[in-house]
């Protein structure tokens, strides 16, 4: 180990970090550095003995991830590529991949995506509807991940809807199984079952795992915590990380109980609190332990900070949406008049919901100020573009089955549900990929004629187009090439099909037509590597066709980006498989970022403003929603929305201010508009704290009238 674990960290983490010997929880408040508490403790376990490849540290996001080892690698040198370090899902992956045989699950079983799973639920119901189908995922995502199987969640069904769901659920489950395929929830409740059911792999998983640490712990789930408790076994050799001031994802799962749990299920269990910030200055954190202070604690403690008083928090008040906009980037404007040193990327406006960003976004374009919206849908995300790049995936590697599956059946060729189970079942007996199944002497003896027939059609259709993909040159070739593959697997008449609404069904054709001439546009000439794979696309944050990030004339920072020749089109359908998202390149644009709270958490900004802090829209309230809740859970949606405001307001390392609207749009209508009582709760001298942002904008912009109108002639250029 290049280092020891210890230096630079303050009495708490130390005592953290070298905290061995059982189960410890580290309750880090915001900024405290838990990472580093993290990649020290990692250090620290090597140092003590335990092998690099023990040791296993669990996050939440690839991005987490990604930093986690890095830092690790700085720290420990070498040894942190054998350290374990990925998200629940990739453990779970990794369990599958080497012990998923005893579930029946073959090796290189499927993944599916969001899109995919929507269309097989659709399939499942009988329903062209994609909201639909959309709905019936959430329940079945929350019912997996509290760990209740079909039959159960029949049973627990309260109402006829949820009946339906258990119903459609038992279906899904059973071509999941056919298909040989997974999704996002089973990459844990798989595993819970495969350590739950088979001793054998749980002594051998536990015996790996030495010792685990888990960042982000309050945003467990259920299933996530058994899962924990079975890895680490009697031995508890476990650090958890988190802070349950900063729980704002109940609406996907996770939950406290996990929190609370953690010292009845480990009585040995150490509890190290890290209360001193490294970011916020201590104006910003007196209003953020004021706005928690009313939520119940589950372990109190109360943040500081030695980077001094500060500016106070600012309030203020906005006419309507659009004022409320002018205000926020006049704020930008004058924060940066007063110092040439602050950049667009210092700056972000931080809302409740997406559809709050349009009034910022017209008054960003109309300052000429660069910026990007992060959390919003990428272009590649949409289910038109997911069907395509599925087709292309396929040319490229022919085993990929959920590329296959969704080729298959998108648009319908008359490859149904029983074909795909029969197809599924004998590759799996013959450890074949969807693909090579199609060509097998033994096929017949498994399917009807009829069904092998309408398969090989499609197998050879799959080997026609990489053959045309391979020896197709030149744009205009590669966009003739696209329009007949379109129109030969009829897509156009697809897409109208299956939406009731023309106007939808169109504008899901233009982002096909988009997608085609930027995959044409690359073709025969120079394409980007991995080093930059073109710019990002206009509220995606992802790479993507025409749409470019926002930039006045003279652009904004661009990355360095290095090219090399596309002779065919099959080589620029190899780059998709390049394409990386903008949240792993943030940190190189020079822009101002708008985010919504739930995106902006694990980041921080020198320059916060804080919009539409209303009642009913934080806290977040739905009246017909809101009205069948008990006061209970009422409350408990307070709570969680006061964590939000919470995890908000700590985002800002030197200047936060809030705003919120004298009347404010609801549908088609403008009604009054009142503070949100969080505004109140930070308890700040609302007498010295309202600020016009513009005022100061143009007090500043006379003052340097004045001082240019009374330079020496000589001195002006």
């Amino acid at each position: 180990m290049s280092t020891p674990a210890g230096p630079g960290l303050n009495p708490a983490q130390l005592d953290a970090v070298h905290h061995l010997g059982g189960p410890c929880l580290v309750l880090a408040g915001a900024g405290s550095g838990k990472t580093r508490v993290i990649t020290h403790k990692i250090g620290r376990l090597i140092q003590a003995g335990l092998a690099a490849e023990r040791i296993a540290a669990i996050t939440f996001t690839n991005k987490a991830a990604a930093e986690m080892r890095e830092r690790a690698k700085q720290l420990v040198g070498r040894d942190a590529r054998k350290v374990l370090i990925c998200t629940f899902h990739a453990l779970g992956v990794r369990l599958l991949r080497e012990d998923g045989t005893v579930l029946g699950l073959k090796k290189n079983f499927s993944i599916l995506d969001t899109d995919d799973i929507t269309s097989l639920l659709k399939d499942c119901g009988g329903t062209t509807d994609a909201n639909t189908a959309r709905g019936w995922q959430w329940t079945i995502s929350a019912w997996k991940s509290a760990g209740l199987t079909s039959a159960e969640a029949l049973k627990q069904a309260k109402d006829e809807n949820e009946r339906v769901a258990a119903t459609i659920m038992a279906r899904y489950e059973e071509r999941l199984t056919a298909y040989q395929s997974v999704d996002f929830d089973d990459l844990i409740s798989l595993p819970l079952k495969l350590l739950g059911q088979h001793e054998d792999v749980r002594a051998k998983w536990q015996q790996k795992m030495g010792h685990v640490l888990v960042d982000e712990y309050q945003d467990t789930n259920a299933t996530q915590y058994e899962l924990l408790k079975l890895l680490v076994g009697e031995r508890a050799r476990l650090t958890a990380v988190g802070d349950d001031d900063q729980s704002i994802y109940g609406w996907r799962g996770a939950t406290l109980d996990n929190l609370k749990k953690l010292p009845l299920d480990f009585p040995q269990l150490r509890v190290i609190k890290l209360e001193q910030n490294y970011r916020s200055t201590s104006a910003i954190l007196r209003a953020a332990n004021a706005v928690i202070g009313p939520n119940p604690k589950l372990f109190p403690k109360t943040l500081w900070s030695d980077l001094g008083e500060g500016e106070p928090v600012r309030v203020v008040d906005a006419d309507n949406e659009e004022h409320e906009a002018e205000r926020a980037v006049a704020r930008i404007q004058s924060l940066r008049a007063t110092s040439p040193h602050k950049e667009w990327r210092d700056f972000a406006i931080l809302y409740r919901a997406n559809h709050m960003a349009r009034s910022f976004e017209q008054s960003l374009r109309r300052a000429q100020i660069p910026y990007k919206v992060s959390g919003g849908q990428s272009f590649f995300d949409k289910a038109e573009i997911r069907d395509l790049c599925a087709w292309l995936r396929l040319l490229v590697n022919n085993n990929d089955d959920p590329a296959f599956l969704r080729s298959a059946t998108v648009p319908k060729r008359g490859i149904g549900h029983t074909t795909l189970q029969a197809l599924g079942n004998f590759a799996t007996q013959y450890k074949l990929s969807l693909f090579e199944s199609l060509f097998s002497h033994s096929l017949g003896a498994a399917l009807p004629a009829r069904a092998v027939a309408t398969l090989h059609e499609f197998g050879r259709a799959v080997h026609d187009l990489e053959y045309r993909a391979r020896h197709t040159v030149g744009h205009e070739a590669a966009h003739a090439f696209l329009l007949q593959w379109l129109k030969d697997i009829g897509y156009e008449q697809h897409l109208y099909d299956s939406e009731d609404n023309e106007k939808i069904a169109a504008a899901r054709w233009t982002n096909v037509m988009d997608f085609v001439d930027w995959m044409a546009g690359r073709c025969g000439g120079k394409i980007e590597d991995e080093a930059g794979v073109q710019v990002e696309s206009e509220r995606t944050g992802t790479a993507g066709p025409p749409q470019g990030a926002h930039a006045p004339l003279g652009g904004s920072d661009s990355a360095k980006r290095r090219s090399v020749e596309a002779t065919t089109l099959l080589e620029v359908v190899q780059t998709i498989a390049l394409i990386s998202t903008l949240s792993e390149r943030e940190k190189d644009q020079n822009v101002v970022t708008l985010s919504t709270l739930h995106a902006s958490k694990g980041l921080e900004w020198p320059h916060v403003t804080l919009v539409g802090v209303n009642e009913g829209l934080l806290p977040f309230k739905t009246d017909d929603a809101d009205s069948d809740l008990s006061a209970e859970l009422r409350a408990l949606r307070v709570q969680e929305e006061r964590r939000l405001m919470y995890v908000g307001i700590t985002r800002a390392r030197f200047t936060l201010a809030v705003s919120w609207l004298k009347r404010r749009k609801k549908g088609r209508e403008s009604v009054p508009g009142q503070p949100s009582r969080f505004i109140q709760e930070m308890a700040l001298d609302l007498n010295t704290v309202k600020e016009d942002p513009r005022e100061k904008l143009r007090a500043l912009r006379a003052e340097f009238a004045q001082r240019v109108a009374a330079a020496p002639k000589a001195e002006m250029p």
